[in-house]
């Protein structure tokens, strides 16, 4: 074991000395390892990426704050993740010009790429609602922002009128169609934003990154256990976190498809999803409720914008495997914009369906 990792976990609570310490997972924004004691007992170490997350003391405030109130919520020891302090009773460590966290590794649990059932996909809808079920009465307002505007669609658009604007890469021209998809909708696209700012919405607790592969389901039963990458919970709208979902897992293909015309909103999916969601989320309001399909829609517009941004700035931001990698994304996530306005009414149908069946 490195010797380095060695040093970083003795820092930490464990039960006994760490005697193995190697990489763990696939995730792309933190170094995760999985660290094992004497016991045999197991703990994941994080190096967590202090470049895309400047205040990582803020970050951790966050982490700390909602796991513990779940922690007072649900009697499963699996269903919420358990940070290990420091012996300083920190939340993490700032070592080796780094910063650490260590988490009980939660055991007879699986992690899914991809749903190999629509009992699959339900469940991680389940997950995410329960999240937000339980953090109902938590005070939003009292969390930082780990990444400011993340969702803040409006500022998204001010952000593509000043690239287009600049035109550093005198790419605009050759990308009018998709310029002018998105400005026909700027108005639209700000209604979630809006309704938060005039009280219309209440402030939850949000995810950010409601991707499948952030549930961990019991290895036995697979049910959903519990919701993992804590890194990006914020005060936000619920609204959000269900739209990404939708965007992520009821979409008929890759979010860089180059066929467009494989590109579309699965409604049986969809109704999967917003089924598990609405069953486990009962605290949903009348507002959020209606607006759901709308959630899935600018979600998924919005990082349309951001695909076409980084394509007119230079691909900045997103990584890219050649140089029309962007604009293909945003040609993807248009497309799929547009086949569920092709399909609203019958979204709009299968969420009013799902809420009758909570009353």
């Amino acid at each position: 074991m490195n010797e380095n990792l060695f040093e970083v976990l003795r820092a930490f609570r464990l039960d006994a000395k760490p005697v193995s310490c190697e990489p763990y997972g696939c995730g792309h924004i933190n170094v995760t390892y999985l660290a094992v004691t004497e016991s045999g007992r197991r703990y994941i170490l994080q190096k967590i990426n202090s470049n895309t997350f400047r205040d990582v003391a803020g970050l951790m405030e966050n982490i700390t704050a909602v796991t513990e109130f779940l922690r007072t919520k649900t009697d499963d020891p699996r269903g919420v993740l358990t940070l290990v302090k420091t012996h300083d009773s920190a939340s993490y460590l700032h070592a080796q010009d780094a910063y650490w966290r260590t988490y009980d590794f939660v055991e007879d649990s699986i992690c899914l790429q991809l749903p190999e059932t629509d009992e699959d996909f339900y469940q991680s809808a389940v997950g995410f609602g329960t999240f937000q079920q339980l953090l109902t009465d938590f005070p939003a307002a009292k969390l930082h922002e780990t990444i400011p505007n993340f969702h803040n669609t409006p500022d998204r658009y001010r952000a593509l009128l000043e690239t287009l604007k600049r035109d550093p890469m005198h790419r605009a021209a050759q990308v009018q169609p998709e310029i002018e998809f998105a400005l026909a909708r700027q108005a639209e696209m700000a209604t979630i934003q809006n309704a938060l700012t005039a009280g219309e919405l209440p402030l939850r607790v949000t995810h950010n990154d409601t991707k499948l592969n952030n549930v961990l389901f019991d290895r036995r039963t697979r049910k959903a256990l519990c919701v993992l990458d804590l890194d990006t919970v914020m005060p936000g709208s619920s609204l959000y976190d269900y739209g990404d979902s939708i965007r992520f897992g009821a979409a008929t293909a890759a979010e860089d498809e180059k066929d467009l015309s494989k590109m579309g909103i699965n409604l049986h999916l969809f109704q999967v999803y917003t089924a598990g969601y609405l069953a486990a989320c009962k605290s949903l309001t009348p507002k959020e409720l209606e607006l759901l399909p709308l959630g899935a829609k600018i979600i998924t517009l919005e990082l349309a914008v951001r695909f076409l941004t980084d394509y007119l700035d230079g691909d900045r931001y997103f990584r890219v495997a050649y140089p029309e990698h962007n604009l293909v994304r945003a040609r993807a996530q248009m497309k799929l914009v547009a086949d569920m306005e092709a399909h609203w009414d019958e979204m709009q149908a299968i969420v009013a369906e799902e809420a009758a069946k909570r009353n």
